[in-house]
């Protein structure tokens, strides 16, 4: 963990000037690394808490707190667990805040603008098996996170009007039709479509087909991702 912490220049990532403290991200990452106790840990929850990670007393999230996620979520996994518990509060703080969050994008692997509440979805499902034996906030983290659905585009083809686009969809898609983000590679900023399930979706599988409304085969070409429009609303709004 102390090797990942050092190997980030957190004073490059941006953040509000008033806001931002990117001295307090390295500190507080290390200290909550290293906690053996409450007291220790709650030092270093406040040190990211207030200027770090997230402004608490703001409700502003940073970039820096995507990039800190699987820090954060190697604490969990490894660190005391006063430290754990004080990585899952700042995980939740960090998904509450951006769930408002309209404005703040941040580049991925997948996609160069994407709110930082999918972002942060993302991290959490990659440690789904964690999170769930880590009791009921570990839980709720990835109900929140569900609500921040991804389609990964694989496969497409011309469907009346629109396009039928095939593979993998990760989180709970509410149903219907809804406003999504079309993300796609060189394009700054996604495109707003609307989609729908093709056929009806399974909680079995992630394999699923979305229909892309009034949509062309060369938009919404293979390595396209959806996301849900307007993310920064708020889960209840998804």
């Amino acid at each position: 963990m102390l090797e990942a912490i050092d190997a980030v220049n957190w004073g490059d990532l941006p953040g509000p000037r008033d806001l931002y403290e990117p001295d307090r991200v390295a500190t507080g990452l290390r200290a909550l690394a290293t906690a053996s106790g409450l007291v220790q840990a709650a030092g270093a929850g406040s040190l990211l808490a207030g200027g770090g990670l997230v402004h608490d007393h703001s409700g502003a999230v940073f970039p820096a707190a995507v990039t800190a996620a699987p820090i954060l979520l190697a604490v969990v996994r490894d660190g005391h667990a006063e430290a754990g518990a004080t990585a899952l509060g700042l995980l939740d703080d960090a998904l509450t805040f951006a769930a408002r969050d309209r404005r703040t994008r941040v580049a991925t692997s997948y996609a160069e603008a994407v709110p930082i509440c999918c972002a942060l979805a993302d991290h959490l499902r990659g440690a789904a098996g964690l999170l769930a034996a880590s009791g009921a906030e570990g839980r709720q983290l990835l109900a929140e996170a569900a609500h921040h659905w991804r389609f990964d585009v694989q496969e497409t083809v011309a469907e009346g009007d629109g396009v039928a686009a095939f593979r993998v969809l990760a989180g709970r898609f509410p149903g219907g039709t809804q406003r999504a983000d079309l993300h796609r590679a060189g394009h700054v900023p996604p495109l707003v479509v609307q989609v729908a399930p093709h056929y009806p979706l399974s909680g079995h599988s992630p394999d699923a087909c979305l229909r892309v409304d009034g949509a062309r085969l060369d938009g919404v070409a293979p390595s396209a991702v959806l996301l849900p429009s307007g993310c920064g609303s708020g889960a209840a709004d998804q």
